[in-house]
């Protein structure tokens, strides 16, 4: 059984953060949920803490983190490796396989943003998406969908067989926890974290909706009451097309008031959460939404959206706004921002809802979809 972890990142920037968050957390639990199954990991040359099981074979030879390299590996020398290492099994853990691969395969989907928003992405890169995703999906003999919503979509969109697609949702790490408000505080000191913000955590890109998120934030400083005043701080690298966030703030008067920390190390990333006065997540689309969860089991209060699978992540316990609406997003964030008590509920709301999503869950049910896609019902050896 091999897994396709290429896009697994060492660097402390974006790229670290979202699919390579998943594969990372599949190799560590994957161990322990499948010790049935022979489990190796074809990764970029880094140093991974992997249980003895897990045997982890390292691209030495190829610099996978261009994109063009990693695609030549992924379509190249990954088959060879696959042939070499004598798989039953090929789990493509970021949305695309091999096109020639010498064993049955997995995909796991995280989302068809390229399909919803194409305009988000650059004319080469949409087309590559759309036609190996495409491809992939249609040869896999089980298809992993993060969440209702993009199994959905996969139904929709590329006309997917809906008894192939298995939903297995993401997981919170333990690490994700309250803490003491006197270590919050010296946390918040230490950092040079304002006394009172609003926190977004994400990619700086247009799905995220963040111009809106910057109007709806002008409004909610002109009547919010509290002391001090508010301030919001979009935390996350920097993606693609994201001027016009930085024009929007400049246009609304707001330099000041908005912050750009940058990328958050994952060490320090639960201590945000915990550091926010409420946590806000309008994204247009999401193939999960996880930083929802991990501010949820911070003890964070959430206002997020109300579309595509944000709805499945948090259930009850955020309030759920149309992301379109600046007006209905600006009245969310006042609305948590003047009633404690309805924070206080939905931080009990939050850490019930995110104790629900372990990735030790996420990688039983991986490898439970794995026995299926090698089970003689799906064509496999009995």
């Amino acid at each position: 059984m091999g897994i396709n972890g290429q896009l697994l990142s060492g660097a402390h920037s974006y790229r670290s953060a979202g699919v390579s968050g998943y594969i990372r957390q599949l190799l560590a639990h994957l161990p322990a949920a499948a010790p049935d199954l022979r489990l190796t990991a074809f990764t970029p040359d880094i140093d991974l803490a992997l249980a003895p099981t897990l045997q982890q074979r390292r691209s030495t030879r190829w610099d996978t983190r261009r994109p063009l390299r990693r695609i030549l590996w992924e379509q190249a020398a990954l088959p060879l490796l696959a042939r070499q290492a004598r798989l039953d099994l090929l789990h493509g853990a970021v949305n695309v396989n091999p096109a020639i691969a010498p064993c049955p395969s997995v995909v796991t989907v995280h989302d068809l943003s390229f399909m919803r928003y194409p305009q988000a992405f650059p004319p080469m890169q949409r087309a590559y998406l759309h036609s190996q995703v495409r491809r992939s999906v249609a040869a896999a003999r089980r298809v992993i969908a993060v969440s209702a919503a993009t199994r959905q979509d996969l139904i929709e969109l590329f006309n997917a067989a809906p008894e192939r697609i298995d939903v297995v949702y993401n997981g919170v790490d333990a690490s994700f926890c309250p803490a003491p408000p006197a270590e919050i505080a010296a946390f918040r000191g230490r950092a040079g974290l304002p006394p009172r913000f609003i926190l977004h955590l994400g990619t700086l890109e247009p799905r995220k909706n963040l111009v809106r998120l910057v109007r709806a934030f002008a409004q909610v400083r002109g009547q919010d009451a509290g002391q001090p005043p508010i301030k919001l701080v979009l935390a996350g690298g920097k993606g693609w097309d994201y001027d016009a966030i930085f024009h929007e703030v400049t246009r609304q008067g707001l330099e000041q008031e908005v912050l750009f920390p940058g990328y958050v190390a994952d060490q320090e990333l639960a201590w945000w959460y915990r550091a926010a006065a409420l946590f806000v997540y309008p994204s247009l689309l999401e193939g999960f939404g996880l930083p929802v969860l991990e501010a949820m089991a911070c003890g964070a209060p959430v206002v997020t959206s109300n579309l595509s699978s944000l709805p499945e992540v948090a259930g009850d316990a955020a309030l759920l706004v149309d992301p379109t609406s600046v007006g209905a997003l600006a009245a969310a964030l006042l609305r948590l921002l003047a009633d404690a008590e309805l924070a206080a509920e939905l931080r009990g709301r939050g850490l019930a809802q995110a104790a629900r999503f372990p990735w030790s869950r996420t990688a039983a049910q991986t490898a439970a979809v794995y026995r299926r896609a090698l089970s003689p019902a799906a064509g496999g050896a009995p």
